[in-house]
């Protein structure tokens, strides 16, 4: 089975409408912070690119107004149940393997605690990897995503990515298994 890459899952036009929608700026940004946390804590790049890329894919816009609300979204959101889901689906149909996109879809599903009402998850490490870049790429209100960047730049950085994930993958065992 072949390798996934970044830049098929940003070619796709789920990731296109959903990850456009919740900031592909900051998608890539928390990307290339979980290449850099998955070394610290030994995790598989690949996985943890692209459930990074992938986190907010989940995001609805909670308008009011005409304009996007930052306080009523968070108040009501379960954007990292509906992008587990979506993740999921989206991999499976690009020929994920199976068990790589389910542990993928968990870490988007646990890389924030806001849909809980305790705020408290305890996370495997690819699920705090992705919760750490996440954290490293965020901006007061929102702000991060509202970036902007243009589709050739973040293609041509997935690109890269992939290529970076390839040349350190042979480092690590990608575990997909069933029950890793």
């Amino acid at each position: 089975m072949s390798r996934v890459t970044l830049q098929e899952i940003f070619q796709h036009p789920i990731t296109q409408k959903y990850v456009g929608r919740s900031g592909m700026a900051h998608a890539v940004a928390v990307a290339y912070h979980a290449f850099k946390f998955a070394k610290l804590y030994g995790v598989h790049p690949d996985l943890a690119c692209k459930a990074a890329f992938l986190h907010d894919i989940g995001h609805y816009t909670w308008y009011r107004n005409g304009h996007w609300d930052y306080e009523l979204y968070k108040q009501n959101d379960i954007h990292a149940i509906k992008g587990a889901e979506r993740a999921h689906k989206l991999l499976i149909r690009l020929g994920e393997h199976p068990a790589a996109a389910k542990q993928i879809s968990l870490a988007v599903l646990f890389h924030t605690d806001s849909f809980l009402p305790d705020n408290s998850i305890e996370r495997e490490a690819l699920q705090q990897v992705v919760a750490l870049a996440d954290e490293a790429d965020e901006e007061p209100g929102g702000g991060h995503h509202y970036k902007e960047i243009a589709p050739e730049e973040a293609e041509s950085l997935l690109v890269e990515l992939d290529r970076m994930i390839e040349k350190s993958a042979g480092q690590y065992q990608l575990a997909v298994t069933a029950g890793s």
